[in-house]
């Protein structure tokens, strides 16, 4: 980083990064929103730590280097329209992209850790890149072709994110979902239909190894091992209606697991994750008094000039 200087180690057996506040850069407002981009960049992962956030700094920090903020519309928003508290009950949580079930995937996702746990309850995090280089060849053919998921979404779900999505020009009572439809009317490979109840069924396809926000370079980043805690289950396999033939998935599952690592949270650490390259999940939550916050976000598209990964 090129500005005020903080302290930037290796963080994990990946590229992952741990920067850590200095005499010269003590706190969020010191650091280069491009000098961060370009480090995530490079990390797929990034950990801030002793920069003493509130809230509302770690709310105006995820700003700096956005375009816009996304949101899930089970959660509520807490210091502004940015932070969301993540609240996905005490069970362990599999490996996804924020949002990388559907059409609506961020670039980024955030998190502050308030108050840390006293043991367990780590989030992971799992860079695609390695996956992919660690598969073999005959896996990596048998995702050649695209994935979908499938689901349905209740009625005051996808109105409240279609409010926040199309900029809250309309009161949610008068959401449409002709609304919904403008969303998506640009978005390859995605249907969606209106059911009786008033709930919304969608299909979204997409590649499981995937490019990046930064490259070219496949990623295998994707939530087919991901949660449904707000949300009933997607059903996932091939775009042509096939299901994933045998043993591949419970195969991608022990070498995901041999690339996980874990993010051991301390009290005001910020975690700032690549969404199209680096899946995240979480430990089983043994400390009910951990607090962290969750923000979603597109990134400024100027912090990614003359960046690659």
């Amino acid at each position: 980083m090129s500005h005020s200087q903080p302290d930037v180690q290796s963080l994990g057996a990946g590229t992952g990064k741990l920067v850590l506040a200095s005499e010269g850069c003590p706190t969020l407002g010191d650091l280069e929103p491009r000098d961060t981009v370009a480090l995530l960049a490079e990390a797929g992962f990034v950990v801030l730590r002793g920069f003493r956030p509130s809230v509302e700094d770690f709310s105006l920090f995820v700003k700096a280097h956005s375009d816009r903020v996304t949101l899930d519309p089970a959660r509520t928003f807490h210091g502004g329209a940015v932070a969301q508290k993540v609240d996905a009950g005490t069970d362990e949580v599999g490996l996804h992209l924020e949002n990388g079930n559907s059409p609506f995937g961020p670039d980024l996702t955030w998190f502050f850790c308030e108050t840390a746990a006293s043991s367990g309850s780590q989030t992971t995090v799992c860079d695609g890149y390695r996956v992919w280089d660690a598969t073999p060849a005959a896996d990596q053919a048998a995702f050649a072709q695209d994935i979908s998921y499938a689901r349905r979404v209740e009625e005051a779900k996808w109105k409240q994110f279609v409010l926040h999505q199309s900029g809250g020009d309309k009161k949610v009572e008068d959401i449409t979902f002709d609304d919904f439809l403008a969303l998506v009317q640009d978005r390859e490979g995605t249907t969606l239909v209106l059911q009786e109840d008033g709930s919304a069924h969608y299909t979204y396809r997409t590649p499981a190894a995937r490019t990046t926000l930064f490259g070219d370079r496949p990623s295998w980043a994707n939530s087919i091992f991901g949660p449904s805690y707000n949300y009933e289950k997607p059903v996932i396999g091939y775009a042509d209606g096939t299901g994933f033939p045998d043993g591949l998935i419970s195969r991608m599952k022990t070498l995901t697991d041999e690339l996980t690592e874990d993010i051991h949270w301390q009290d005001g650490d910020i975690a700032l994750i690549d969404n199209t390259r680096v899946m995240h999940g979480r430990r089983a939550i043994l400390d009910t008094r951990r607090t962290i916050y969750n923000a979603l976000s597109y990134i400024r598209r100027d912090l990614l000039e003359g960046v690659t990964a």
